[in-house]
């Protein structure tokens, strides 16, 4: 059997650009005289499609997509993934489905078993399970068709395990000969290497090939990496398409194929390549063609400018430095030489004027009290009105610079330097900020660092101490512990969900600064809600996948008992 894989990027909503995008691939295969076809998971609406599958327009349009497709398909068996009504009189009223399509028509609906309902997903909330796994023919074939979370669930790989059935054993025992994983797979760091050893383990376990077909691209804050493969009988990947971008690749079952070693950028540079193709399609699908970021002279605004570049070209991106009474001069000469370095738009606002009228604004109201962190604020205040000013005019997409530390403990102005249309680095730790730095100027397979011909982010902005300027001689550590150690706290109570007293114990950390920053991630929620969207990029992101109330009063026993 000959099969095409299509690594599709589709966009949330668009039917109509997904069918041609889907149309485009039953041509590629015809011409490449495949058998079969495999495409994403819900590749007719793109995922995920959230709210819209309320919506019956969007029901009765993937439906009339999915018959022309079909019809679409002779001497070709393809297998779509669409959302399809119900009939049963109870439960949820849609099914997360494939439709395999040969001989013009749709030959079967393939219901997707396991729904998560974890982190970013939330399918019961539309999607009734399926209950009987079924093996459709294909040729000489039987195709198992499993859909994304059909398959994660081995008893091997999994500490624990959140379902009781396993579509894929099924699907063996009913003599299936060709396993299909169709999904809609989000990117984190490092998760490539899980998938393919899921997939590799999948296969040697029931001793069958397997297919497996990821969407690529960004849609909200979530980022695919694509990364689609063919697996073995053994357990060995025999073909593997790009990671972070379209790809259409064929694959002959019958013919003997070596194992391939998959040319997917992993680590820090895996991290940087979502972050470019989530700003990249973010912009794109959002109808933005320029984005303007504030230039501080630090590492995030630097790292953020420098993403950008490689997301839209230099030509539309343009940096703006907005240097206040106690802006270094070393600072003001990086945000300019980064921007010279990238060939990026650059202009340079001086907040003292507005500084100076603020405070005149305020003295009688702020007569007698004492200078705080409101003078710091007002600001980041003005700056985050300049900044919306020019995109407001230019009609540029501001990208707010700040990273995850930060807006895990609140160290960010609301209203501020939180204002934007997307926040980047909001799901990278500051010390995830710096590896991408300093990979990005010497990395082997840095593509600004080929780009350019040598390192863009100056060296000064890299190693000089983290600080906002609002004050005379700020640095961070001043209000944060050292970023190695606030990450590690931040990684275990996030992501992890370790209490106080666990983090404590694991890593020998003073148990009072391990409750006061864990208070204030908690008390921080309000000004998250708040923020901008971000890139996810760990297993853990602030967003909608992360669900904390922000009237609440839980607080760690740890953290009650040190009285934060």
């Amino acid at each position: 059997m000959r099969v095409a894989l299509a690594q599709i990027n589709p966009t949330v909503g668009d039917i109509a650009g997904n069918h041609a995008l889907i149309a485009g691939a039953i041509d590629e295969a015809r011409r490449s005289s495949a058998d079969l076809l495999v495409l994403p998971e819900l590749a007719v609406c793109g995922y995920p499609p959230k709210d819209l599958l309320l919506k019956p327009d969007l029901i009765d349009g993937c439906a009339e997509a999915v018959a022309d497709l079909a019809s679409r398909c002779q001497g070709l068996t393809a297998v779509i993934g669409y959302p399809t009504p119900s009939p049963a009189p109870m439960g949820a009223p849609l099914y997360n489905a494939a439709a395999v399509c040969a001989d013009g028509a749709v030959q079967a609906t393939v219901i997707k078993t396991l729904l998560p309902t974890y982190d970013v997903f939330d399918e019961r909330r539309y999607f009734e399970p399926g209950e009987r796994p079924i093996t459709v023919p294909c040729g000489d074939h039987r195709l198992g068709i499993t859909i994304c979370e059909d398959l994660w669930n081995e008893e091997a790989l999994f500490e624990r395990r959140l379902y009781v059935e396993e579509p894929a054993a099924h699907l063996a025992g009913l003599g299936a000969s060709l396993l299909i994983n169709t999904a809609a797979s989000p990117f984190t760091r490092d998760k490539q290497d899980f998938r393919l050893k899921l997939m590799a383990h999948v296969a040697k376990r029931h001793g069958l090939p397997l297919v497996y077909v990821n969407q690529v691209g960004g849609n909200d804050e979530l980022v695919f990496d694509g990364g689609s493969c063919v697996v073995n009988g053994r357990g060995e990947v025999i073909a593997h398409a790009a990671g972070f971008a379209e790809d259409f690749l064929v694959v002959d079952l019958d013919a003997p194929a070596a194992a391939a070693e998959p040319a997917y950028p992993r680590g820090i540079a895996g991290v940087y390549h979502a972050l470019v193709l989530g700003l990249r399609d973010y912009c794109r699908k959002c109808g933005f063609t320029s984005v303007v970021l504030g230039l501080s002279g630090g590492i995030d605004s630097a790292l953020s400018a420098a993403i950008c570049v490689d997301a839209l070209g230099p030509e539309r991106v343009t940096g703006v430095t907005m240097p206040s009474r106690y802006s270094s001069s070393g600072s003001v000469d990086d945000a300019e030489e980064l921007a010279v370095r990238m060939g990026i738009t650059f202009h340079r606002i001086p907040i003292e004027g507005p500084h100076g009228a603020f405070e005149g604004a305020l003295s009688e109201v702020f007569a007698g009290l004492e200078p705080d962190v409101t003078e710091e604020n007002v600001q980041a205040r003005i700056r985050g009105t300049l900044l919306m000013a020019i995109s407001n005019k230019t009609g540029s997409m501001l990208v707010t610079t700040g990273n995850k530390s930060e807006l895990a403990v609140g160290y960010c102005t609301l209203y501020g330097d939180m204002a934007g249309g997307l926040a980047v680095l909001s799901d990278l730790p500051k010390t995830q900020v710096y590896e991408m730095a300093r990979w990005i100027n010497s990395g082997p397979d840095s593509p600004l660092l080929e780009r350019f011909g040598g390192p863009v982010i100056p060296e000064a902005t890299i190693s000089k101490p983290p600080s906002a300027e609002l004050r005379p001689d700020q640095v961070d550590q001043d209000s944060l512990p050292p970023y190695d150690v606030l990450d590690a706290i931040i990684e275990r109570y996030v992501e992890r969900e370790q209490p106080v007293s666990v983090i404590v114990a694991e890593t020998g950390f003073d148990a009072e600064m391990v409750a006061r920053f864990a208070g204030l991630i908690d008390r921080n929620e309000y000004k998250r809600k708040q923020a901008a969207p971000g890139l996810k990029v760990t297993g853990r992101a602030f967003g909608f996948g992360r669900r904390v109330p922000i009237a609440q009063r839980y607080r760690s026993r740890v953290v009650e008992a040190v009285g934060e």
